[in-house]
């Protein structure tokens, strides 16, 4: 059985695209190179696709509309693996107009924040997290966003979420000071050109991360798997063998590392050991009970910000076969 499996291109996904993976009970995966905001060779919106018109039969997925749909249907076709490709810290993902004045989470309040919707994963991480690690309450932010939502919502009386002008640039709009702030898994291009006026909330991000990681002992998650649940009921085999699969692509990516010439960047194999020596060995842990914490941790946030009505058990999110992993 020939099944496709949608990735982003990055090096933990890799092996997937350049040898041919075969599982147990005769399935082989045909990688899809898709992306969410950017295209990819088959396009991009691997979200939405997967989540509104299981285009896929395994896909990486945004945490956070995971948890949303699934909170509104718990019957949803598609069922999660814990297995997740993607994460992010929120600190260095914060950047504001060099020119505001704002020197800390605090100065945020009031101010008009960028973000790519209110429920991207990093959006709803960053909200949480200003929350619970700086007091700073979400709720008194004005946000701009640059998407629709993906799973619809209806905010809260007082919250304030508007729609950015069509065709305007956030990242233009951040260096002119028409928002204060962005909240963003990646810069955006337009403010590569304004380093005079552009920087991170955080001046010294990585160590502000760093005390995250310490107090917390988890790098946050931004993506999981899923599979159509159909496709789980004829091969009961699969969700283990997922695990396993990306576990073991996993291994050779960190193998590229050995020659230290691996990457485009000239320190690769520096920055590899001083990511072991802060973070340890391996920070990309799957199986649902090493991300227990983290994961219930996110679900708490997007309670929080009115994203679902009722905190999910982790269990539910995931396929009874996984619950021991």
């Amino acid at each position: 059985m020939d099944l496709t499996i949608a990735l982003d291109r990055y090096d933990r996904h890799v092996p997937f695209f350049t040898d041919p993976v075969t599982l147990p009970g005769g399935v082989t995966l045909k990688p899809l190179e898709v992306g969410e905001s950017k295209p990819n060779r088959h396009g991009q919106d691997r979200h939405g696709r997967m989540l509104h018109h299981l285009e896929f039969d395994i896909a990486e997925m945004s945490l956070a509309s995971y948890i949303m749909a699934l909170s509104r249907d718990p019957a949803l076709p598609l069922v999660g693996i814990p297995v997740f490709p993607r994460r992010l810290f929120s600190m260095s993902q914060m950047y504001v107009n060099a020119r505001t004045g704002i020197e800390t989470p605090r100065d945020l309040v009031g101010k008009r924040v960028g973000i790519h919707a209110f429920q991207v994963t990093l959006s709803v991480l960053a909200k949480g997290d200003l929350k619970l690690e700086y007091g700073v309450p979400w709720e008194e932010i004005r946000w701009v966003t640059m998407n629709p939502e993906n799973v619809p919502i209806s905010f809260r009386k007082g919250v304030s979420v508007e729609r950015m002008p069509a065709g305007a640039d956030i990242g233009e709009m951040l260096m002119a000071g028409e928002i204060d702030a962005l909240f963003s898994p990646q810069p955006r291009q337009s403010m590569l050109t304004g380093t005079d006026r552009v920087r991170r909330l955080f001046p010294d991000s990585r160590a502000e991360e760093k005390r995250y990681f310490d107090k917390y002992a988890f790098w946050p998650i931004m993506h999981l798997l899923v599979a159509k649940r159909a496709v789980i009921d004829k091969a009961p085999t699969l969700p283990a063998a997922l695990i396993g699969a990306w576990e073991q692509a996993k291994a050779r990516a960190y193998a590229f590392y050995d020659d230290s010439n691996y990457a485009l960047l000239a320190w690769t194999r520096l920055a590899f050991e001083e990511e072991r020596r802060l973070l340890g060995p391996d920070p990309w842990h799957s199986g649902l009970a090493r991300n227990r914490k983290n994961l219930d941790q996110f679900i708490g946030y997007c309670h929080d910000q009115g994203l679902i009505e009722t905190p999910l058990p982790v269990e539910a999110m995931f396929h009874p076969m996984t619950h021991g992993t």
